[in-house]
């Protein structure tokens, strides 16, 4: 594809912390942080002027699915932009609360797992064409996407055999199966619904549900850059040595939990690399893939030059080289830092407090922001791009359509409804938009639709 339209669905953590002993269940923290939106949009379900969707995931997690985006630094602003609308509705709900007597904080992380174990997602989301036999993308993006957390995890730690230890990924330890409908109950690694938002003769939506949240700017750059160079190759059909893996699952865990890089991933033909050797190969096969056809934007030469230097630093052990760019290698020079300046076991609380703190979205509490204002990581955005984010759709794809019939519908007060596809007016005639083309940025229907809110009732 010469274009393609990602999206990313982050979930976040939420905790009310009380300093008056008054606390609130996460169904009433949640029902208090979305009461301004229930109140413009009679919903805790809705899109946003900026072509967003914000809503209310189970579990009482708040959920930011960022607009169409068919350029990674604006999905990168798409997706910070989330974190900004929240940060707003906290301050909001924290005002509402201390005006009915509550005395506590809000607090909103962007990681994958809680205290008691529970794991919510990070979905990436990324158009295919139909034409792409899914099993055999799937069989060879697996193998990928299992190694790829040594590059992009957010880091975590976990007990293991007693011991606790820092490995790669929060999600790896919560997937169980490689390929599969399904999003909560039994978690794969790519889930196979077939929700295009497109037209489906010529569009599929491939559905990644295996990451972690990035923090990290560059973090995201990688994660979205490195699969999209892998999905092209696959697309373009070249062959390359069959990479598929025998157990999925089993590979997944132990590649997280090996901080080396060098354990072993059976494949199912017999022979048995190492998680860095599949990934030296496939970095290889990816970089020669463009030097045949081509970079497709100029974020490739960044995305190349992170991936080898990323490789390289899990390699030779040493993470200094990346420990500005890459989530886990951030949060590990952190902890691992506090925890020999203060005599801490990695099981201590207030280790355990670090790793959380990390996530933590608010700009004067959060540890990679304040991270990020000392110059100790690196950034891909300026903050006016955010800031445009926040208030403006993607110009370059369909977002532009909805961005601007929303806030059309909400300046005029009108009642309206919409979702990815399509857009109504639901005081008057005209009925209902359908926009199947995910790359249209006008839409004379929806046009008509804006003209006739505008009129006079």
């Amino acid at each position: 594809m010469d274009r393609r339209i990602f999206g990313i669905e982050t979930e976040y953590g939420l905790n009310y912390v009380p300093s008056d002993g008054r606390r609130l269940t996460p169904e009433d923290a949640a029902r208090h942080l979305f009461k301004p939106v229930v109140e413009w949009g009679r919903s805790s379900n809705v899109f946003l002027g900026n072509g967003s969707r914000l809503y209310l995931d189970v579990g009482s997690h708040p959920e930011y699915a960022t607009a169409e985006c068919d350029q990674i630094d604006q999905l990168i602003a798409h997706d910070r932009a989330g974190e900004m609308i929240l940060l707003d509705l906290v301050e909001q709900a924290e005002e509402e609360l201390a005006d009915a007597g509550h005395r506590g904080r809000l607090f909103l992380f962007k990681n994958n797992v809680d205290s008691a174990g529970n794991s919510y997602g990070c979905h990436e989301n990324y158009l295919i064409p139909r034409r792409t036999e899914f099993k055999r993308l799937a069989d060879m993006l697996i193998p990928f996407l299992v190694t790829r957390q040594m590059l992009t995890g957010a880091g975590n730690l976990v007990k293991v055999q007693d011991q606790t230890r820092f490995v790669f990924s929060q999600r790896a330890d919560h997937v169980w199966e490689g390929v599969s409908s399904a999003t909560t109950r039994s978690r794969p690694i790519i889930n196979t619904r077939d929700e295009p938002h497109a037209d489906a003769e010529h569009y599929r939506r491939l559905h990644v549900i295996v990451g972690d949240s990035s923090m990290s700017e560059t973090t995201q750059l990688l994660k979205i850059g490195a699969t999209d160079l892998v999905l092209r190759m696959i697309e373009s059909g070249e062959i390359y040595h069959d990479l598929r893996l025998e157990n999925p699952i089993r590979s997944i865990r132990q590649v997280s939990h090996d901080f080396t890089g060098r354990s072993v991933v059976r494949l199912m033909g017999g022979d048995e690399p190492t998680a860095l050797q599949i990934q030296w190969q496939l970095l290889e096969l990816v970089s020669d893939f463009v030097a045949r056809h081509g970079a497709h934007n100029e974020h490739v030469p960044r995305v190349l030059e992170l991936w080898e230097r990323t490789l390289n630093a899990v390699e030779s052990q040493d993470f200094s080289t990346i420990d500005r760019d890459i989530d886990w290698a951030i949060k590990h020079k952190l902890i691992t830092g506090y925890a020999r300046k203060n005599g801490l076991d990695l099981d201590s609380h207030r280790v355990a407090q670090l790793n959380l703190t990390y996530h933590d979205i608010d700009p004067e509490r959060g540890l990679f922001h304040l991270l990020a204002r000392r110059n100790l990581a690196s950034t891909v955005l300026t903050p006016d791009q955010v800031k445009h984010a926040v208030m403006n759709p993607p110009a370059t794809t369909r977002a532009a359509i909805r961005g601007k019939f929303v806030t059309a519908a909400r300046a005029t007060g009108r009642r309206y409804s919409t979702d990815w596809v399509h857009m109504k007016y639901e005081e008057g005639p005209g009925g209902v938009v359908l926009c199947k083309d995910p790359f249209a940025t006008e839409d004379a229907q929806v046009d008509e639709l804006i003209e006739l809110m505008r009129q006079p009732v």
